[in-house]
């Protein structure tokens, strides 16, 4: 602990023993600013519209949305928590333990808060969670938002952990290369929280800053999710297939089925494919390019 306190605080406060250092220092801070930014504009876009989102629409946003966060889990999450298993000497005789357990508690994790916390769906029209009369549906609207940016809040900083822990060009990628796909996911995410809560009658400057708000958790749980990974270093495959597992969970539980809205179901699958296309990139390029 000790250790790693030292050195994290040569990497924060002190001149860089290596450059590969504050390339990680670097990329996380970019990393955690990025995806409130893709929040901020995408909730902004609702000063633009003057009525709810079409059926194609819909399913171009959350399809494009679904993609990204689909293959964000798989080739930013899941695979290094593979590798950082498999390279461990915790875990070098059951490296399939913290992959295979820790992605089944983020999707049990995910489904307990589905069924306890009160929210709407996106279109506002399916009540989940735990009724209650005492929370209005602007509120519910803003819990279903919530609940799914918090891991792709903590997937972040478990990336940027990854990257300060393990210090190299190829990791500071890696995280950065995460980030930028959450964060453009999070413009079509976050418009299409602001829309349907401005044609459930509320204004647009509210509604705006609604959205805004459930984008605030993300740079909040990232943090929370470096100091995490970067403390308790030997917890990386866990904290990494755990959050693969909630946003994958998320993904396929309430984003996917809002994606096949109406007649235009293909427009939501081919938007997600091309969102996955995206997030493959990011995840392959950076690298080569190296």
């Amino acid at each position: 602990m000790h250790k790693n306190l030292y050195h994290f605080a040569c990497i924060c406060f002190s001149r860089p023993y290596h450059n590969r250092h504050m390339d990680a220092l670097t990329s996380s801070i970019i990393s955690i600013c990025i995806i409130f930014g893709g929040s901020a504009i995408g909730s902004a876009l609702v000063f633009f519209f003057k009525k709810d989102l079409s059926d194609k629409m819909n399913n171009l946003v959350l399809g494009f949305a679904s993609g990204i966060m689909i293959a964000a889990g798989i080739f930013g999450l899941l695979i290094p928590s593979i590798e950082e298993a498999q390279n461990s000497s915790t875990y070098a005789s059951f490296p399939y333990v913290p992959v295979l357990i820790g992605f089944f508690i983020g999707c049990i994790i995910l489904y307990a808060i589905d069924k306890i916390v009160p929210h709407l769906h996106h279109e506002g029209s399916e009540e989940e969670g735990i009724k209650t009369n005492k929370l209005g549906k602007h509120t519910k609207l803003f819990f279903a938002v919530l609940i799914h940016n918090i891991p792709e809040g903590l997937a972040v900083g478990f990336a940027c952990g990854l990257a300060l822990a393990n210090p190299s060009l190829t990791t500071a990628m890696a995280a950065l290369s995460l980030a930028i796909g959450i964060t453009i996911q999070n413009i079509p995410e976050s418009f299409a929280v602001a829309v349907p809560l401005y044609a459930n009658g509320m204004k647009k400057s509210k509604a705006f800053l609604l959205a805004l708000a459930t984008g605030i958790v993300e740079p909040i749980f990232a943090i929370v999710g470096l100091f995490l990974a970067f403390y308790i270093e030997p917890l990386l495959p866990w904290l990494l297939s755990f959050a693969s597992g909630a946003m994958i969970y998320v993904t396929v539980d309430e984003l996917l089925p809002e994606a096949r809205k109406g007649a235009a179901i293909h427009y939501g699958l081919w938007s997600f494919i091309i969102g996955f296309m995206i997030m493959l990139a990011l995840e392959v390029i950076p690298i080569n390019v190296i």
